[in-house]
């Protein structure tokens, strides 16, 4: 039985759970959070709430596709990891056909244009950046060429920001720019926590993740490292008008990533790796929500 039979046999509710999973819609909705915290930070003229849809809209539409266009172009990579097996292009739940691409195609323009239309151009253009940083700057380009390929990857998370920021100012502020840098600095210790615990898999893969590159312990100091410089990062936007709310957000979220993660350097395993990768989301989610609160004390 071939994947297209598989696909079309198999019941309507275990087909839709498969189409969902492509999309990484739990990324998307982090990536759209971070779009409208960037869009509440910013000064300027207030938005429609019909604007405030197509920000949301369309960045979380930009991030499905370029999640799709992941799972599509690695689907041949993903059979040799435990941690991607089972996703859908590899079990046959989807068939690998290129009319993917036809819709994943169709959400990226409809999300640009979506946002071009009740926003701005500025705004649009970095919807799009958002997507093709990660899915051909990220997935094609560095994923199996360097060791820093999720650095510049994590630009894709960065231009949320902006482009929630830009829909209400095309000129850009300290606050929304500090914010993105915070992004970009968030997403190589947050992810290669996560290749720590997962390192046997990206070595069997062949895929030159850090840890595979210069050994778990080397790479846990550079996490601990590269978590300190995030949040020192994280306290600058007091200087530029955040509040006592944000300060709280972003202490209380970064001294437990700190912590966390010099666990993770003191003592490299599985355990402390997935400890400082669940701290990371914690130190973001505080932050973004200590952001988002503080725009309305302010």
């Amino acid at each position: 039985m071939n994947a297209l039979t598989t696909c079309e046999t198999q019941p309507l509710a275990q087909t839709l759970r498969a189409v969902l999973g492509i999309f990484k819609l739990r990324i998307g909705v982090m990536i759209m959070i971070t779009a409208l915290v960037g869009l509440l930070i910013t000064p300027g003229k207030s938005l429609t709430l019909v604007q405030w849809l197509a920000v949301a809209i369309s960045v979380f539409l930009s991030s499905a596709s370029a999640g799709a266009f992941n799972q599509y172009y690695e689907y041949e990579n993903d059979r040799l990891m435990a941690r991607t097996r089972n996703r859908a292009f590899v079990t046959g739940s989807l068939s690998h056909e290129p009319k993917w691409l036809w819709l994943i195609a169709v959400l990226l323009t409809g999300s640009v244009f979506i946002t071009w239309y009740f926003t701005n151009a500025t705004s649009a253009l970095f919807v799009f950046l958002g997507a093709f940083f990660y899915a051909v700057v990220y997935t094609v380009w560095l994923k199996r060429r360097t060791s820093f390929n999720i650095v510049i990857g994590g630009l894709a998370g960065s231009f949320a920001v902006l482009a929630g920021a830009a829909a209400v100012n095309p000129n850009l502020g300290p606050l929304p720019l500090l914010l993105a840098l915070v992004l970009f600095l968030w997403t190589p210790p947050h992810f290669w926590s996560l290749a720590i615990a997962n390192q046997a898999d990206y070595a069997a893969a062949g895929v030159p993740m850090l840890p595979v590159v210069v050994g778990n312990q080397k790479a846990s100091q550079i996490v601990f490292a590269s978590t300190i410089a995030l949040v020192l990062a994280s306290l600058l936007p007091s200087l530029f008008g955040a509040g006592l709310v944000y300060m709280i957000g972003a202490i209380a979220g970064g001294g437990y990533f700190i912590y966390k993660s010099w666990r993770l350097a003191k003592t490299p395993s599985r355990s402390t790796a997935l400890g400082s990768f669940f701290a990371s989301l914690i130190q973001l989610s505080l932050l973004l929500v200590a952001a988002g609160i503080d725009s309305f004390t302010r």
